[in-house]
């Protein structure tokens, strides 16, 4: 019987929330990891670390930047062709590599290294704009808005600090309508309207997704030597990065810096001594592979590893 009481109850509950629109509300969030092994013909997926979203307007909100980023780091995830990380996991203080209102991609490349991090990418919201034409004049017109932003993503390599997508895109999306004539402040707009900027925002990045994967294809997948244990080497890549049971990988060392001698500008870094290679049997963790001696010696921690 108490039951059968406490079922009506929980039914009357969800039908009075249900017409009057109150009580709570359940949000639902699915997040995937593609485990399905590469083509034949395609390289592992390449590690692209996405760090915070900037904003050139200090009035709007932070979260437009941060749903925006969410949302596109999990749009390039099912992309299936790079591996979105969140920069949490550099574990550095992020507001000492800036300069001019924008990272140094340069140093937080460097920095993300460790990770078997092949690319760094930045967004930045640079302007949101809102505009309204009337075809008449009254109280009542009919109108139509444009909402404009304005947003610019770079990305910088890993290890040859080079920068391969530099591109600003503005997204412009019109609503036709009837509305009551009014004055309204962009700034103003924006707070009210939180859920549509938001929304307008977002779509915005994930316009980038395609260009951003196109620039990738130029930059070489890499990993890490991550330990050396006996005749076990454990990289800091695998299943999800890519790499399956039986490929080999050639090892080398990091390469030198080269500067130009009259500007003193980085050009790149050379190709680093090739040591050997390795034969991956088995996986370990989250993403690590691990590796046996298939030619070769003198391997280390952080050695650079690419596919033979």
């Amino acid at each position: 019987m108490k039951n059968l009481v406490l079922l009506l109850s929980l039914l009357a509950f969800t039908a009075c929330t249900t017409m009057d629109g109150a009580g709570p509300s359940i949000r639902r969030d699915v997040k995937d990891v593609n485990y399905e092994a590469r083509k034949d013909d395609s390289a592992p997926r390449k590690r692209l670390m996405v760090l915070p979203f900037l904003d050139v307007g200090d009035k709007r909100p932070s979260e437009l930047r941060e749903r925006a980023r969410n949302a596109f780091i999990m749009d390039l995830n099912r992309s299936g062709e790079v591996i979105a990380l969140d920069s949490k996991e550099l574990n550095v203080d992020l507001s000492k590599m800036m300069e001019g209102g924008q990272y140094k991609l340069p140093e937080v490349a460097k920095a993300a290294q460790s990770l078997g991090v092949t690319a760094v990418l930045e967004g930045k919201i640079i302007d949101i704009r809102i505009k309204r034409k009337a075809d008449n004049v009254g109280v009542v017109r009919h109108m139509s808005t444009a909402f404009e932003v304005v947003a610019q993503v770079r990305v910088v390599t890993g290890r040859a600090a080079r920068e391969v997508f530099n591109t600003v895109k503005t997204v412009t999306v019109e609503e036709q309508g009837t509305r009551v004539g009014e004055r309204v402040e962009t700034d103003k707009f924006i707070s009210n309207n939180p859920d549509m900027i938001q929304t307008i925002v977002k779509d915005a990045f994930l316009d980038f997704t395609p260009q951003v994967l196109a620039s990738l294809d130029k930059v070489s997948w890499e990993g890490r030597i991550a330990a050396i244990n006996g005749d076990r080497i454990y990289l800091n890549v695998g299943r999800v990065s890519g790499l399956q049971v039986g490929d080999l990988l050639k090892v080398t060392e990091d390469g030198d810096d080269i500067y130009d001698p009259e500007s003193g500008g980085h050009i790149g870094r050379v190709p680093g001594r090739l040591k050997g290679t390795l034969e991956v049997i088995s996986y370990f963790g989250n993403d690590g592979a691990i590796a046996i001696i298939h030619s070769g010696s003198g391997f280390k921690e952080n050695d650079r590893v690419e596919l033979y």
